[in-house]
C-alpha cells in the first residue's frame, strides 16, 4: 500500500503500464499509445522506440513530454510531465526486452531499437473506487443535491 501520494502515483503507473505519450513537434502536440516500463528505483519511465520513427528528433528539439495513463473501467488516471531523452543503451534494452518488444523487433540487438527515458518531474492522479461505486455516489449526489466524492486526486512532485 502507498505510504505517500508520490508512492500512489508510482503504483498506479506500474499497474496501468500503457499510456499516451505526448511530445511537441515544434508546431503541434503529437500523442501516441506506448507501453511503459516503470523504473521507480531509477526515477525513470522507459519506452521502446525505433530510430526510423523520428521520435528522437522531436525529443532532441523539445524534450518536455507528458504521459497520460488511464484505466477508465477502474476510474484510475495519472498524468506525468517530465523530460525525455533517447538512448541506444544496449544493456538496458536487454534488461527490458520482453514479449511485446518481440512483436516489433526480432532481437534486442536490432540496431534500430532505442529507448526513450523519461525523468518525471510531477504527476497528477485521480484514484476513484471504480465505475459501479462512482455511479452510485454520483446518483446519490444528484438525488440529494450534494457534491459527489470522486475519490482521491493529488498533484505530487516525483
Amino acid at each position: 500500500m502507498a505510504d505517500t501520494d508520490a508512492d500512489r502515483a508510482w503504483e498506479l503507473m506500474e499497474k496501468l503500464r500503457f499510456c499516451m505519450f505526448s511530445s511537441w513537434t515544434g508546431a503541434r502536440i503529437h500523442s501516441r499509445p506506448m507501453g511503459a516500463f516503470v523504473a521507480r528505483e531509477e526515477n525513470a519511465i522507459y519506452f521502446f522506440t525505433d530510430v526510423r520513427a523520428h521520435k528522437d528528433e522531436e525529443i532532441a528539439k523539445h524534450p518536455q513530454v507528458c504521459l497520460g495513463f488511464a484505466d477508465s473501467r477502474g476510474q484510475k488516471y495519472v498524468s506525468v510531465n517530465g523530460t525525455a531523452e533517447v538512448t541506444p543503451d544496449r544493456g538496458k534494452i536487454h534488461d527490458l526486452w520482453s514479449i511485446p518488444a518481440k512483436a516489433w523487433w526480432k532481437s534486442p540487438d536490432d540496431p534500430n531499437i532505442r529507448l526513450i527515458r523519461v525523468t518525471p518531474h510531477e504527476a497528477e492522479y485521480w484514484d476513484s473506487p471504480g465505475n459501479i461505486i462512482s455511479s452510485i455516489k454520483f446518483a446519490f449526489a444528484v438525488a440529494t443535491g450534494s457534491r459527489p466524492d470522486a475519490g482521491q486526486h493529488e498533484k505530487v512532485a516525483l
